[in-house]
């Protein structure tokens, strides 16, 4: 993602029109690199695919279940992305 000025504006501004106080920002939740696991989207500082959590989840495990078993994503991290991707879903259907 390219940095310019009035993101970092937005997103604290997003995040006050939503409620929410998570300061995570998405470039700290997870990236995307084709030196690791050939580009899939892995939670930063990890090499646990974001993917993994929603494939958690839709098996009917919980959070906490998927953070015992992949340490390395902190729950900020997991919440910041089911927040983000929430949003944008939402996003999508407005």
């Amino acid at each position: 993602m390219s940095g310019s000025g009035n993101s970092r504006g937005w997103e604290q501004n997003r995040s006050i029109l939503i409620g929410t106080d998570n300061s995570m920002k998405p470039a700290d939740i997870l990236h995307s690199n084709p030196n690791i696991l050939g580009g899939t989207p892995v939670f930063v500082g990890t090499r646990v695919p974001v993917q993994t959590l929603l494939t958690y989840l839709e098996k009917g495990e919980t959070l906490e279940e998927f953070l015992e078993n992949f340490p390395t994503v902190s729950r900020e991290q997991a919440v910041g992305f089911l927040e983000e991707a929430g949003r944008a879903l939402l996003a999508h259907i407005a």
